[in-house]
């Protein structure tokens, strides 16, 4: 739904919190829990849809038969989709998902081509006249982009990809960014390092002139193109985790004059026990499906594990204490649970910039979590949950 706040951002939630790969399933599990979500949430106006596609999905969606029933469902619900999460191309419920999910990765030409089958499909169902976004892999695992070859291949393939957008806004007239989301052990982990990447690697000479001889574009107007399809997907509970603050992280993207194309609105699981109860308390959290990136804050220093296992190794050897963050988005209604707390205080202080001035045209409720979160943070209705974390977000915003 739009919002009346400043830049008059659309609101909605992520389907990725719906299981489902193929395109019949992520239809089936729409048709079953977005009316019921409008229903409670914008019963008398269009609820925008934050869809996740896989690659197999984006593939069978491209059916132009199966995409004109997609359509004429939209239509019939008072649906609109305005952004998609490309992020995870293959399965990501169920099943060991871990550092899998960054692949394939912007390294090679699968990423690329998924990518921009996605941004066909989004400029064909989307509105006129709205501008979109797609959030997408922040290039690779770190582990997996250490070279100056793979940092050239990752810049190649977002370079590429913006010149494809940058075709679809001049013979289509839509104007699409791609999100690139910064994440806790990743090729881009920090606001900090994504910035500087932008910075000495997209917008440099030779991102420019790539993107030039590509599109036809003068390279003195590349940059310019490159700054308006290449932008942030910020999330809240990655910049949390990092501990960062908030509304300075923000400004720092503003000043550097890139565009948050999507605020993703979440929240991480925050401990500050004692060390000889932290491992009980985090271990219901460390579910075998996703990577749960742990950064432990002593004496003013950061230390990052990959995941819960090394960080209660480290904790086993006595390297505990301090306060704990872990990259496991829980319901942002919530802040404190048992002995653990939330991050929602850094999501108060997002929603709040959110109020004065415009942060983002895009915001998005992502808790993709609810298979695996302990029964007491969650109700028996996933619908209702959906609804009662947008009910928080717009009672935040007063919207």
């Amino acid at each position: 739904m739009q919002l009346s706040l400043p830049g008059q951002p659309h609101l909605t939630y992520c389907t990725n919190i719906h299981a489902g790969e193929t395109w019949a399933d992520i239809r089936s599990a729409l048709a079953c829990h977005l009316p019921v979500v409008k229903q409670q949430i914008s019963p008398d106006r269009a609820m925008g849809v934050g869809l996740r596609l896989s690659g197999v999905a984006a593939r069978e969606l491209s059916d132009p038969i199966t995409l004109a029933e997609f359509k004429r469902f939209l239509a019939g619900g008072g649906f609109y989709v305005f952004t998609v999460n490309a992020f995870p191309y293959g399965n990501f419920h169920g099943a060991r998902v871990k550092e899998q999910v960054y692949e394939p990765d912007w390294r090679g030409p699968e990423r690329l081509r998924f990518t921009n089958q996605v941004a066909d499909l989004l400029d064909d169902i989307a509105p006129a006249g709205i501008a979109t976004s797609i959030s997408t892999v922040p290039g690779a695992f770190r582990a997996n982009a250490t070279t100056p070859t793979d940092i050239a291949q990752i810049v190649e393939g977002f370079v590429r990809a913006a010149a494809h957008l940058d075709g679809i806004l001049r013979h289509r007239g839509r104007t699409i960014a791609l999100a690139i989301e910064p994440e806790p052990a990743c090729f881009l982990e920090t606001t900090a390092e994504a910035i500087r990447f932008f910075e000495t690697h997209l917008f440099a000479e030779p991102a420019r002139a790539l993107f030039a001889r590509l599109t036809g574009t003068a390279v003195a107007k590349a940059e310019g193109a490159l700054r308006r399809h290449i932008g942030l997907c910020f999330d809240v509970c990655h910049s949390a985790v990092a501990f960062e603050e908030t509304a300075a992280a923000l400004a720092a993207v503003r000043a550097a004059g890139i565009s948050v194309a999507k605020l993703q609105l979440s929240a991480a699981l925050r401990a500050t026990v004692e060390p000889s109860r932290l491992e009980r308390l985090l271990g219901r959290f460390d579910d075998g499906i996703y990577l749960h990136q742990t950064v432990q804050r002593r004496d003013g220093a950061l230390t990052r594990h990959t995941d819960l296992a090394d960080a209660f190794a480290a904790v086993r050897r006595g390297e505990a204490g301090g306060e704990w963050r872990v990259h496991c988005h829980v319901p942002v209604f919530v802040d404190r649970f048992d002995a653990l707390e939330s991050t929602q205080q850094n999501l108060r202080e997002a929603l709040a910039l959110c109020r004065t001035r415009e942060v983002s045209p895009h915001l998005e409720v992502e808790t993709y979590t609810w298979s695996i979160l302990p029964d007491e943070l969650k109700s028996q209705e996933l619908a209702g949950d959906i609804v009662r974390e947008l009910q928080w977000v717009r009672t935040e915003l007063g919207a």
